[in-house]
């Protein structure tokens, strides 16, 4: 009996191969990463590093499709999302996930951490550590904390150099309570509103200023809508690296570890990248907006209009939380 192929049973058979190969071939996980950031800020690079990092020494067995720009949703969707298993990582600002979990608000508390070296043998140590485990029961594992550097105030009213320069000021802020009410406690206008949004936000005048990295601050553009912009350092810019839970649980121990060690150099990365940037991002707005440092004596009285802050945050965070952080970065109770 002659076999003849035709040109429909031809075409089947090399769909059928190639669809094996497509199955011999496939990731045996496949994690998606959302965030809001765009891919160029050292976030946005040090995700696409991570991908590259956990597909390379699983040698495939794990793809990570990374989804930047809030392309699912703001900081607030992709925390629900990521609960749900609808998404299964994320880096979320802890102040958001405080949302979640209370005690994650604890080091969005305004000056709390003084200095880079500070925030790095906090965040990173046994501190750090109790409060990720804080996400425990939340279907989310808490890996470690990547950073996008010391956040400051940019506004279109004045210049920030004392609490009271703060009065009336329409400031934008992350969907935190905690930011809020610092905000409120010093005598600003917080309205809560998504971080794609705030450049219209501003250039519309709906806000008249806003907090944020430096490297946010000039990725975004905001430097292009505001006037002003006073180097605060009130507070650490934290993101907490995120995992579902039953995806975290779904991998076995040698691909947790490939993850873990990705998940670290991808802190490490967002750390180093902040630093680089932070050294020519003042050089290129300088000539675009009017910059200013507190001294310390205007940082001491910052300090001490934020101490209501820390007093209403307290029993929120727990007072036992809360001293341990005072011991590791030095702030007397």
């Amino acid at each position: 009996m002659k076999l003849t192929l035709t040109k429909a049973t031809l075409s089947a058979a090399i769909a059928a191969a190639s669809l094996s190969a497509a199955q011999l071939y496939a990731a045996d996980y496949t994690f998606s990463f959302a965030h809001v950031l765009i891919e160029e800020t050292p976030n946005g690079q040090a995700a696409l590093r991570f991908k590259e990092e956990v597909e390379e020494k699983s040698d495939g067995r794990i793809e990570i499709n990374v989804l930047p720009a809030a392309q699912v949703g703001g900081d607030v969707e992709i925390i629900e999302q990521i609960q749900m298993g609808l998404v299964d990582i994320g880096i979320p600002p802890t102040a958001t996930l405080g949302n979640f979990e209370p005690r994650m608000q604890i080091l969005d508390l305004p000056f709390l951490i003084a200095d880079y070296d500070t925030m790095v043998e906090t965040l990173d140590g046994e501190v750090g550590r109790e409060i990720l485990d804080t996400l425990n029961g939340h279907n989310m594992v808490g890996v470690n904390f990547w950073g996008a550097g010391f956040r400051h105030i940019t506004n279109n009213d004045r210049p920030i150099e004392n609490p009271e320069d703060m009065e009336s000021i329409r400031m934008r802020t992350m969907q935190a309570p905690i930011i809020i009410s610092t905000y409120e406690n010093l005598g600003a206008n917080a309205t809560a509103m998504a971080f794609t949004e705030v450049y219209n936000g501003l250039q519309q005048g709906v806000v008249s200023g806003q907090e944020n990295p430096l490297a946010n601050i000039y990725t975004m553009r905001f430097h292009e809508v505001q006037d002003y912009l006073s180097l605060t350092n009130h507070a650490y810019h934290a993101y907490a690296a995120v995992m579902n839970q039953d995806s975290w649980d779904s991998l076995p121990e040698d691909l947790q570890a490939v993850m873990l060690e990705a998940f670290d150099n991808g802190r490490d990365t967002s750390r180093a990248l902040t630093l680089q940037d932070e050294e020519t991002i003042m050089e290129e707005i300088k000539d675009e907006i009017a910059i200013n440092e507190l001294t310390p004596e205007q940082r001491d009285a910052f300090i001490e209009a934020s101490m209501p802050v820390h007093e209403e945050y307290e029993a929120i965070v727990t007072t036992e939380l809360l001293h341990k952080v005072y011991d590791a970065v030095g702030i007397e109770y």
